[in-house]
């Protein structure tokens, strides 16, 4: 293989609401048709199992299934569910897979009501609705206890992102960067034989801040997802809501971080990490991540301005890049 030429080709599309991007190590002379082809068609078996825009996805399906129902879920939905529930259990309801209804209500959403406070009588039944204790998940069968609506957008992109690095494995394709819709997963090494090298996301304002120094980490094996207030909210009465909802309240998250970004394993931990930690806030969020060993960064609007805090594994990853536990 080393008397091959290589080169980097970059491929790309739509999925999810969004793009993906993928860099790829391969021979000068590869079609590359077939990869592309490969690619879309592993984002669009998630899309029919796990979106709430599809009307005929297995999740669709669940939301609307009549109380006392079962469903038995396909593999990559039962994947998803698996990692879903466990960080529900270990964020304590940070990071919540049935905050369907609350995210509808307060606007944002496939099914998304006006962008409004809601009357304090609507958001209490709203909640009720709401709760991953209500789930019943097992031997990946779901049972609809009655009004629960999933909704897994804050941990599918990231799913996506290492199906398509396991199937370009799989596809003799040793070296890549995949992309999809922010969250990244890199492998391998590039032509000359440097790992892929990202520049970790913060808001506009605050990456346009002298006071931010500019963190970079080298992608080997590794995943990196961002979220924060930065994408989608509005406003009222003065004040900014975010789309990210705290499941333990049932409103935005007040006073959100500009930017909470974690490295992982795989991009789906890294995903809802990134949700789980932006709900936890700076304060908790920090000791959470500190006392787990997750690499966690927090970019924040301080009294005195921007503010970054990091925990020691993520420190870590900016020395030496390795693998830390999802």
């Amino acid at each position: 293989m080393n008397d091959v030429p290589l080169d980097i080709a970059s491929l790309g599309g739509h999925t999810m609401g969004t793009t993906w991007q993928v860099k790829l190590v391969v021979a000068r002379a590869r079609d590359l048709h077939p990869l592309h082809a490969g690619i879309q068609a592993q984002l669009d078996a998630i899309v029919a199992q796990m979106s709430t825009w599809e009307a005929n996805s297995d999740i669709a399906r669940f939301n609307r299934a009549v109380p006392g129902s079962a469903q038995r879920v396909p593999d990559l939905f039962a994947r998803v569910m698996d990692a879903a529930v466990d960080i529900a259990r270990r964020s304590a309801g940070a990071f919540d897979p049935t905050v369907g209804p609350l995210v509808a209500l307060w606007g944002f959403g496939a099914h998304a009501h006006a962008q409004r406070i809601p009357d304090p009588a609507t958001l209490a039944a709203t909640r009720a609705r709401c709760g991953w204790q209500r789930l019943h998940w097992a031997d990946q069968t779901l049972q609809q206890p009655g009004g629960v609506e999933l909704d897994l957008s804050a941990i599918a992109k990231g799913f996506g992102v290492d199906q398509v690095s396991a199937w370009l494995r799989q596809q003799g394709v040793h070296a890549a960067l995949v992309e999809v819709g922010g969250e990244l997963h890199g492998y391998g090494r590039k032509p000359d034989g440097q790992p892929w090298r990202v520049l970790v996301e913060a808001g506009p304002e605050e990456e346009a801040s002298s006071a931010l120094p500019p963190r970079v980490l080298a992608l080997d094996d590794l995943a990196v997802a961002t979220s924060g207030d930065r994408w989608h909210h509005f406003e009222q009465d003065g004040a900014q809501f975010s789309h990210t909802l705290d499941p333990r309240t049932g409103a935005p998250v007040t006073r959100a971080a500009a930017a909470v970004t974690v490295a992982a394993r795989d991009a789906m931990h890294a995903d809802g990490w990134a949700t789980a930690l932006t709900v936890m806030g700076v304060a908790q969020g920090l000791a959470f991540a500190r006392e787990h060993a997750l690499a966690a960064r927090f970019v924040s609007r301080g009294a005195h301005g921007i503010e970054e805090h990091m925990s020691p594994a993520f420190a870590q990853l900016l020395d030496a890049p390795q693998a830390p536990r999802a």
